[in-house]
């Protein structure tokens, strides 16, 4: 069973890499937002691996994070989610914003991700609700937007423009606990960015 690779990165596209270990490429499947966090081709890359085998072959599917993985390997235990759904839904919100809406059963924002209807979303809404909170528990920093509809839009629009989950989350927390007021999530991200690129 493969649990991680280590190697050259020898092909990179927003959900496919090949990673060269010793000579050997290993093909994987990867979420949008592991694939935009490795580095140029031509350089060493880490991946935590799920090694999904069945009857008729076997695929790698691998993570930047072990918290997104975890987050994977929870999903795919829904009826009607498999590994390609799981990579789907991770590459259209972060895996901290998915639990964050799990745990909020907010089955609207989850069935915006592209292949996800409303009766799926509440689907994983309804068997996992209870299952992420110790994941959610173990990462220590929040990285919603404490409940505010801006602050979810404002973490999704950074994440989008590549910027990992946990920065985005502190950045926007740290705006929102400030006494100004934001009309909307332009405003938000637009401040954020001015922080974060400081």
């Amino acid at each position: 069973m493969i649990a991680s690779l280590t190697g050259i990165l020898q092909k990179k596209l927003p959900t496919y890499v090949i990673v060269n270990c010793a000579g050997v490429g290993y093909g994987v499947t990867v979420t949008a937002t592991t694939s935009s966090s490795l580095p140029e081709i031509g350089k060493q890359a880490f991946l935590h691996i799920y090694h999904h085998i069945t009857e008729i072959g076997q695929s790698l599917f691998g993570f930047a994070d072990e918290a997104e993985k975890e987050t994977f390997e929870l999903l795919i235990t829904v009826k009607g989610i498999g590994p390609k759904m799981g990579i789907t839904i991770l590459s259209g919100m972060s895996g901290d914003q998915i639990r964050e809406t799990i745990a909020r059963a907010d089955s609207g924002l989850l069935s915006k991700i592209p292949g996800i209807g409303k009766k799926t979303a509440e689907r994983i809404i309804l068997e996992l609700k209870d299952k992420v909170g110790s994941i959610s528990a173990s990462s220590g920093v929040s990285t919603s937007g404490n409940g505010n509809p801006i602050g979810e839009d404002a973490i999704a629009a950074l994440v989008s423009l590549g910027y990992k989950s946990l920065d985005a989350g502190k950045a926007v927390q740290h705006l929102l606990k400030t006494e100004r007021t934001f009309k909307n999530a332009s405003d938000l991200v637009r401040e954020a960015l001015k922080m974060m690129n400081a």
